[in-house]
């Protein structure tokens, strides 16, 4: 049998090109050679302050991003958290299991407190339970998350082992894959690429609009003028480069910075270029089919049918050696 892969994104809408080579690129390599259940996790995306009025939109968007992207539903299974239940009932059973002081030590739960610090809730707090349930509510063998991520994947080792030598042998402790794009650093150099914080390239971009993104992006600070030295390393762009770029011109972009011969503005154009040859099948395929409701609603449906069978096994296999099971 092949080993099963899970692992999720929030609805944000459109994709950006840090879900991309974070997340996705890595998920379609999996496809073949592992049982993959890719997720839209909504639930996950209510633990801070939303517009549910857009909600649905934005579950739409993603869903076409991953199949343009190349997440294949005819190769894999593709649902929504929200339409299988045992997500939120299982999240309750390892509650009573994990104890708070684990979660409240959480880098993300620090981190988003900070942010949303006037609207502390429950879920933000239980975020990673919720994220144990989604991975072991499948019983699932591998686990593809970028390096923020890494913590909680430990977090559901915990919960795993806990409920196993508590209630007897019942899950695996999932081995956590991280990407060769672990980290995927936004427009402006200094955090992670996010819609909320307005540094990203969508992956339906045109030449054009990447350009123009492009143009005023983050560079090597201490390179103030055209004939500055600089140093590749310590450069956004250039860490986009060896994402999008082929090696050798990749390496001829490291060297002409170095030299000076390559101008920060010529680095951006050829990285410009390299993104939307990239991006443009998915762009595409993503253009042919947005508007295909009837698709998406079918793939997402599918999707979640098989994932109710194997949560309900899941679950009755739990209440019963929790006791709660008549």
């Amino acid at each position: 049998m092949k080993k099963r892969v899970f692992s999720g994104i929030q609805p944000t809408g459109i994709l950006h090109i840090g879900n991309y080579m974070g997340a996705i690129k890595n998920w379609v390599s999996l496809i073949d050679s592992h049982d993959c259940i890719f997720c839209i996790v909504d639930l996950h995306a209510i633990t801070v302050p939303y517009e549910p009025g857009d909600m649905q939109a934005r579950i739409h968007d993603t869903a076409v991003g991953y199949i343009a992207s190349g997440v294949d539903p005819a190769r894999c299974t593709i649902f929504v958290q929200s339409d299988v239940p045992e997500h939120a009932e299982l999240t309750w059973y390892f509650n009573t299991v994990i104890p708070v002081a684990y979660l409240e030590r959480m880098t993300q739960f620090k981190d988003k407190s900070a942010q949303f610090h006037e609207n502390i809730t429950m879920g933000l707090l239980d975020y990673p339970v919720l994220q144990a349930a989604d991975i072991l509510l499948y019983k699932a063998d591998v686990v593809p998350v970028g390096e923020d991520q890494a913590q909680h994947l430990e977090l559901t080792r915990d919960i795993a082992r806990k409920f196993n030598n508590m209630y007897g042998s019942t899950f695996p402790e999932p081995r956590t894959l991280i990407g060769s794009a672990a980290r995927v650093v936004g427009l402006d150099g200094q955090a992670k690429m996010s819609k909320t914080l307005n540094n990203y390239i969508a992956i339906t971009e045109t030449p054009e609009e990447i350009g123009k993104k492009l143009s005023v992006a983050m560079t090597d600070p201490a390179r103030k003028r055209r004939s500055d030295s600089g140093n590749p390393d310590i450069c956004n762009i250039y860490m986009l480069h060896t994402l999008f770029t082929p090696g050798g011109q990749q390496r001829s972009v490291a060297a002409g910075c170095r030299s000076a011969g390559v101008g920060c503005l010529d680095c951006k154009k050829i990285l410009a270029e390299a993104i939307s040859t990239e991006l443009k099948p998915i762009r595409e395929r993503y253009e042919k089919i947005k508007n295909d409701r009837d698709l998406i609603r079918s793939v997402l449906d599918q999707g979640a049918q098989r994932c109710r069978a194997m949560a309900q096994e899941t679950i009755r296999e739990v209440k019963g050696k929790m006791g709660l099971l008549r």
